[in-house]
């Protein structure tokens, strides 16, 4: 009977063993296809940072409970992010068009590979308007190997910020 007892717990024993290596390697698989899949759509230029945490420059950093992102594509940038902090020229009278919000087309895109792992992107506006109001000068992005990014927004006529977030796939046009 004891014999019986020592083998059974040996089988479950055995069993939950073969589980957690599945687990594991399951685990493994996935972090691996995040991986792919990150290198791809940052080397096709084609992806969506979704910021979920502001660092402005003159005050603590806080998480943003809305929606905003930064859409990338070949051709075409889309900028929707809040700002927070010192802006030294101030909006037309009326305006509620706060934040960094703009679209542009003409721009450079410049993608090194980081030295451990991840890549930074350099982005710089072409056609600048340094009278503008919101005038977006370069944006750093910062991305590691498992999609985790933080992007640095400098702009000529406000303090500097950044914000973390995560780099998705762009979902396809309906």
């Amino acid at each position: 009977m004891k014999l019986l007892k020592i083998f059974s717990l040996a089988v479950i024993l055995a069993l939950a063993g073969v589980g957690t290596a599945n687990a594991q390697s399951k685990s493994k698989d996935r972090k691996a296809a995040r991986i792919a899949e990150v290198k791809q759509i940052v080397e096709d230029q084609n992806f969506v940072f979704d910021a979920n945490y502001v660092n402005p420059t003159r005050s603590a950093g806080r998480s943003l409970t809305s929606s905003y992102d930064l859409t990338i594509t070949k051709d075409t940038i889309i900028c929707y992010l809040p700002y927070f902090g010192r802006a030294y020229v101030a909006p037309p009278y009326g305006s509620s068009d706060g934040g960094i919000k703009f679209t542009n087309t003409n721009f450079s895109y410049v993608l090194k590979a980081g030295k451990k792992d991840g890549w930074s992107v350099t982005i710089k506006p072409k056609d600048k308007n340094i009278g503008k109001w919101n005038d977006v000068q370069s944006m750093y992005l910062t991305i590691s190997n498992d999609g985790y990014a933080s992007l640095q927004v400098i702009s000529s006529n406000r303090d500097p910020i950044s914000f973390n977030g995560t780099i998705e796939k762009r979902p396809a046009k309906k």
